[in-house]
């Protein structure tokens, strides 16, 4: 089953809130914590756009792929801090 990973960032402790796609995550049914590295059985996409795909937006034609976006709220010293589009790879 294809899966995905994303490294939590430095300094995130055990409490957090995952997004995906400004969507919350619950843990344990959308996602577990294993090694400081977020796991998903699903497989998650970063959109990379190329200088044609650019130039074709551009002009206003839509070229529409799967971007998704993984984000962390945690405490940090007191504050929150937001981790955003954080990097996706796959597990295979």
């Amino acid at each position: 089953m294809p899966r995905s990973r994303v490294r939590l960032p430095p300094g995130v402790t055990e409490s957090f809130d995952v997004y995906i796609n400004g969507v919350r995550q619950e843990p344990g049914s959308d996602y577990d914590v294993v090694d400081g590295e977020l796991h998903f059985d699903r497989v998650l996409m970063k959109d990379k756009i190329s200088k044609k795909r650019w130039f074709l937006g551009a002009w206003g034609v839509g070229t529409y792929r799967q971007h998704d976006s993984v984000d962390v709220r945690y405490e940090r010293n007191g504050r929150t801090v937001l981790a955003e589009a954080l990097e996706i790879d796959s597990l295979g």
